[in-house]
């Protein structure tokens, strides 16, 4: 993993400790910031490494999936093929019913893991997960379960002394991928590069030095990458978007707690009269008082 500045070095030595345990882990960054990478950079370093390594996307998530996944990890026999690395990306993109499947298959313990010799998970998320958790949209025992150590990879735009280290890597890459000679690195393209923010974090900066071994020249690669913004506007977006997500979640369920308090207010706390008041199930209605935290021992009739 390339990165001289301290917060990667440590992320190195975190990563190295982790990666020879079982335990879950859960990286958190930005979109492109390199979580991918992380992960079979975990599997490789661990004592699963000689086993497979399985990608799956959360944003796709289908219960189909897990029946023989979760019939191996509730097994008390060892599988015949133990599984390796099971990497879940994107676990902010689960909806609750979602949620509720992963957490039921999980292990509930290290012991539980040790049993059944069961798959070793990975997950990546993006940062607004931690706000998704704080608003009750993400389950907080599944984040817990998740995150039995958590790997937090730093921006690119907070990283300045790996953009050349970074820079010189793909363009030898790509070179030798397109059978070409790399351009040179100078120090008033790095001081360019150092001065743009990045917000596709690697993946942008790795298409970059893809474009300038292509044209052979960076000054094209950079006014590409300055004047169309096309990949800056969409993480832009992206990131504007999770947070109106967020906020209308939690709006929405601020009103539904204010209209449940106003309901039991109204009636006493009849919660069956509350629960017609509200139009919903007697059963939803405690199911959603639990959820807000309040309680009060009234009638019922």
């Amino acid at each position: 993993m390339h990165g001289l500045g301290p917060s990667m070095q440590l992320l190195k030595e975190m990563a190295f400790e982790i990666a020879r345990t079982d335990i879950p882990v859960l990286i958190v960054g930005e979109s492109g910031s390199g979580k991918d990478a992380y992960a079979r950079h975990i599997h490789r370093l661990s004592l699963r490494n000689d086993l497979w390594f399985q990608k799956f996307n959360c944003a796709s998530f289908d219960s189909a999936f897990l029946p023989h996944k979760k019939q191996r990890l509730e097994s008390g026999s060892l599988p015949e093929n133990p599984w390796g690395t099971l990497y879940l990306d994107n676990i902010q993109e689960l909806d609750e019913a979602a949620q509720r499947i992963l957490l039921s298959w999980l292990p509930d313990s290290d012991d539980d893991l040790a049993r059944t010799q069961a798959v070793r998970i990975v997950s990546s998320a993006m940062p607004v997960l931690e706000r998704e958790v704080e608003c009750c949209h993400f389950r907080r025992e599944l984040y817990f379960r998740l995150n039995g150590a958590c790997l937090s990879i730093p921006p690119l735009r907070e990283r300045l002394e790996d953009i050349p280290v970074l820079a010189d890597y793909f363009l030898n890459k790509h070179a030798a991928l397109l059978k070409k000679n790399p351009p040179q690195l100078n120090e008033p393209v790095i001081q360019a590069l150092s001065a743009y923010p990045w917000p596709g974090n690697i993946r942008e900066l790795e298409n970059f030095a893809r474009k300038a071994v292509v044209f052979g020249d960076f000054r094209i690669a950079l006014q590409e990458s300055r004047s169309s913004g096309c990949e800056s506007a969409k993480q832009e977006v992206t990131a504007q978007s999770s947070s109106l997500k967020v906020a209308a979640r939690a709006a929405s369920k601020k009103a539904e707690r204010e209209l449940i308090l106003q309901a039991l207010e109204r009636t006493h706390w009849n919660r069956k009269r509350a629960a017609r008041d509200l139009q919903i199930s007697y059963k939803s209605l405690l199911y959603k008082i639990k959820q807000i935290g309040v309680s009060s021992g009234k009638n019922e009739s």
